[in-house]
């Protein structure tokens, strides 16, 4: 599966901003590093109509339950601009701030 479509799937560039800083404060924890530079691939491709990073490489990189909710993102932004806001809505909710870098954490 491509996704190739996805910047075109938000209601505006603020639904999109909303979406990306979701990705970075709740999910992209630079202490898993291939994990986290997965997670920023997709954050790119979420403003890109090119192939930024791939299922197959999310599926290698990403571990349960992030991959769970970004797959749940994907069906959400080919869905509709209410399912995104509840997709951000249920993350914020599920998920802590991840802390600064991981020199800071000490």
């Amino acid at each position: 599966m491509t996704l190739t479509d996805l910047s075109e799937g938000f209601r505006d560039v603020d639904q999109r901003r909303r979406v990306q800083a979701v990705i970075h404060d709740r999910l992209a924890d630079d202490q898993e590093q291939q994990e986290c530079r997965s997670l920023m691939r997709f954050w790119w491709q979420l403003s890109v109509p090119y192939q930024e990073v791939s299922m197959e490489q999310l599926h290698r990189n990403v571990r349960e339950p992030k991959l769970d909710v970004i797959e749940e993102l994907i069906s959400a932004i080919r869905t509709s601009h209410d399912e995104v806001d509840a997709w951000i809505a249920a993350v914020q909710q599920a998920f802590p701030a991840v802390s600064g870098p991981s020199t800071l954490r000490q």
